[in-house]
This record gives C-alpha cells, structure tokens and sequence, in this order.
C-alpha cells in the first residue's frame, strides 16, 4: 500500500523524494524494497512470536517486582544489579524496559519531581532604539584573592548602545533596579513600550527588579536556567569588554579604579568602536539616527571607486545597507524555513 501510495503521488506530478519524506521514509528505502520484491512495507518485524519470550506469568512477575517498595523509585539498570546481589534474575535491562512501557510505567516513578523541558525564550524583534534592551552582570576581579567588584550592564540590542551602567561591591536586585530606571529616565522610555531580557541571577530577576519594572511599564523576558546563549549581546560586549587594551591584565586595586574604567569603557565603546554587526557604525550613531547617512556616505565612495575601475569589483560593492532589524533568541525552526 505504501508503494501504491507514493506510485500514485509521482504519478500526479510529486517528487518521490518528497513523497516518500511524507511517510518518514527515504526513497533509497523504496529502492532496496522494490528491488527485494517486498510488496508493501519493508519495516514490518517477525510475525511469529520469539521462542524465548516471558509467558504472562513471568511478565506479571517482573511487574510486581520493580513495583515493590525498594524497587518503585530504580530504574532497571538499578533494579537488575540489585536483584543479582539477592541471587534473583527475573529478566534482562531491555526485557523489563519493554515490559514497562507496555504497562504504561516507562516514566518517572519516584516521588520527586520529573525533569522539565526548558523552553527557549520568546523571540524578541526590534526595529528601533528602546524596544528591547539586554542586562547583565559581569565581574571584575580584585586586588584581594576571591574578591570582585561587580559591573552590571544594560545595553540596547538595536543599536548595542550601553544605556546605563554600574560597578558595586555587591550584587543584588535593588542595585540593578536602580541602573534599569536611570535607564529608562535618561532614555525617556515610555510605559509599554521596551522589553528588558536578563538571566535567571537573582540580581537581575529579584523582586525589586520586577516591581521596578512593573513600575515603569516595561515588560521581562527571561534566559533558561544555565543557557548563556539566550543572552548573547550581554555576553559578547563582557567578551569586548575583558579583551579590550584597557582593561587591567590582572585586577583592579580599588572600586573606584574600576568605575574610573568602566566609564571609560562604555565611552569608548558608544562613541568610538565601529560594531561588525552594525555595519561597522558606532552604537551612538545607530542609536541616534545618523548611521543612514554614513552608510550613505560609504556607498557612494564605493561606487565611484567601482565606475573608476569595475574590474576589481566582480561581485559588486560591499553592502553598506543598514541593518533593519534585530532580534533576540530567534526561533530555529522559523529561520529554516
């Protein structure tokens, strides 16, 4: 039948690849089968019963046995060893496994809570300045062994400007609320109108966090647990940040030498570093509205220089267009398709 099926498809104008696809098959498969004289569905198993299969009685055996009390909370590979050391073999790790999942108990059994699948976050897309900003807190070693100062960071992700900044002995939530509303006052943020995506640290995910930005009208977004990756634009400006000449070798002697160059740095950074994935503008530019225009500028350099000699531009000019949107956490299946 299944043949017959994809015969008719490739008959009505269908690839057979795609055909097969649709049946979770690949056509090579269709192939062998054909060729192998099999009529209909090559992944059928033996219809007969093994020789050596567990009667009913045995099965039902295996089923009291791993539900007993010392046995409920093991999986087999626990149960089978266990059961050795009492000079009992009632079946094999794969036997009982099969068993289990025909009774419907291939699941957790213990009394505690089940693993949980962590979704990823949702994706966060902006067109513009102050629609979706990044926090996070980094930290800065000291002269003392075992002791850092540390740096929390809020950065728009549109333009990768550093919107606000801190450096504290501590970290806790009431220190980063007051960074996020500074933030909000210096870029006159509007209720309803940003979303702030931090880790799961409680100085960024604490109450005073969340009722400060309930408070403002801004709206949360959150990492998985342990997952830096949902974080990438706070974590690759921490990369830029500890790699750059001026950050110390080693540490720094006091808090107020690392707020000296932590101010530094996000002057540096807003107004003087050209970002690769920005075209190579400064976030301030882009932040302000003036990167259209040097883009512009670049373009039209690179196309006179290309009317001057076209011969060494075969696969045209470099793209100096601005980057129209940015989003955060993009959803795999979404850019497949």
């Amino acid at each position: 039948m299944i043949q017959d099926l994809i015969d008719q498809a490739v008959k009505d104008g269908a690839r057979r690849g795609e055909a097969a696809a649709l049946l979770g098959l690949d056509p090579r498969t269709i192939e062998r089968w054909r060729a192998a004289e099999c009529k209909d569905d090559g992944r059928e198993g033996p219809r007969q019963k093994p020789n050596n299969a567990l009667v009913d009685r045995e099965r039902q055996k295996v089923l009291e046995t791993v539900n007993l009390p010392e046995y409920c909370d093991k999986s087999p590979k626990q149960i089978v060893p266990a059961l050795a050391d009492c000079n009992i073999y009632i079946a094999s790790e794969a036997t009982i496994y099969r068993i289990l999942r025909a009774a419907g108990q291939q699941k957790h059994r213990s009394a505690t809570r089940p693993p949980t699948k962590r979704h990823r976050p949702q994706a966060l897309h902006a067109t513009g300045p102050n629609q979706v900003w990044s926090a996070d807190i980094t930290w800065l070693p000291a002269t003392v062994r075992g002791r850092y100062f540390k740096l929390c960071v809020v950065m728009d992700v549109f333009s990768r400007k550093i919107v606000g900044h801190a450096v504290h002995e501590d970290e806790n939530a009431d220190l980063t609320a007051a960074v996020v509303a500074n933030a909000c006052q210096s870029e006159a943020v509007e209720r309803g109108q940003l979303t702030l995506h931090t880790d799961n640290g409680g100085a960024v995910k604490g109450a005073t966090v969340l009722a400060t930005l309930q408070r403002l009208g801004v709206a949360s977004s959150f990492s998985r647990p342990a997952v830096s990756n949902d974080n990438p634009y706070s974590e690759a400006l921490f990369r830029t940040a500890k790699y750059s000449a001026a950050h110390p070798t080693r540490y720094f002697d006091t808090l107020e030498d690392a707020r000296r160059w932590a101010a530094a740095f996000v002057d540096w950074y807003n107004t003087e570093h050209r970002h690769s994935a920005i075209r190579f503008v400064t976030p301030e530019e882009r932040h302000s509205g003036l990167e259209k225009a040097i883009l512009a500028k670049r373009r039209k350099v690179y196309a006179t220089a290309r009317q001057r000699h076209p011969e060494r531009f075969p696969n045209g000019t470099r793209d100096w267009t601005p980057i129209a949107s940015v989003t955060l956490n993009p959803d795999p299946e979404a850019n497949a398709a």
